[in-house]
């Protein structure tokens, strides 16, 4: 009987591997033996190997999804400071947080000074979008419009365009610390016009809507970009001061209380 067993388990572990099942086929073995302890039947044995095999596969899947985005590093909102920021609404951004902005294909502006938590929320809500299985990219602005203007110039930008348009969420940051040029501006535009009811789109910007045109040198192109992105928009305000200043600011004052402590 045990030679069989050991039979059918070898056939059951070679045929696994040529599906390609590879958490069903480590965890067979193990699974068959708490069937057998627990008295589990055939198809209960069955839908635990399944099981398995798709939470690992969905596992795997997020995480490709989040190399493929790429972030520049791993932010949740739980670790996020609403007190610090009570300009941001912890409800809006929990809900924002369930994804149902990208069925609708609704976009999100991110608009405050610079250290204010703006790239923390939108990587935040990328990193979710791609919990959700939905795919992402995120990029900051000069990035995007450097790739854009080098895939022109090697003639490559209809497959780069292509790659954009199959995503479910293109986060750009960090819009307004450097002007584009005009044929840079042409392309980045292109992008918003091509993503406009096809995907959500979360930017991040220093810069209030009407001095988009130091970034984008023209007016008509910066209102056309903007009546694009505005529609169907989340519009989110970060006021107050900078997060890295008000650490700098209480790492100065700790460090000039311990100086006072020593010296008494």
């Amino acid at each position: 009987m045990k030679k069989i067993e050991t039979k059918s388990l070898v056939l059951l572990q070679h045929h696994l591997k040529a599906l390609r099942m590879p958490t069903m086929l480590s965890e067979c073995e193990k699974v068959a033996g708490q069937c057998a302890t627990d008295n589990v039947d055939h198809l209960g044995f069955l839908l635990r190997l399944c099981e398995l095999e798709l939470i690992d596969r969905e596992r795997r899947a997020a995480d490709r999804r989040l190399k493929a985005a790429p972030f520049p590093n791993h932010k949740t909102l739980e670790s996020f400071d609403f007190k610090a920021q009570p300009s941001l609404n912890k409800l809006l951004m929990t809900e924002l947080l369930r994804g149902e902005y990208l069925d609708k294909k609704e976009n999100i502006l991110l608009v405050g000074n610079s250290g204010t938590g703006k790239s923390h929320i939108a990587t935040a809500l990328g990193i979710a979008a791609c919990g959700q299985g939905k795919r992402v990219k995120f990029y900051r602005v000069t990035e995007l419009i450097t790739l854009l203007l080098e895939a022109r110039e090697e003639r490559d930008l209809l497959r780069l365009k292509k790659q954009l348009s199959k995503l479910d969420l293109l986060i750009l940051d960090e819009l307004g610390y450097v002007p584009a040029s005009k044929v840079g501006a042409e392309l980045f535009f292109d992008v918003i016009s091509t993503a406009y009811e096809r995907l959500s789109v979360i930017i991040t910007t220093n810069l209030p809507f009407e001095h988009w045109t130091e970034v984008l040198g023209s007016e008509r192109l910066t209102g056309a970009a903007l009546d694009r992105l505005t529609h169907r928009c989340h519009i989110l305000e970060a006021s107050g001061e900078s997060y890295r200043l008000q650490d700098a600011k209480r790492r100065r004052t700790k460090r000039s209380s311990s100086g006072q402590s020593k010296t008494k």
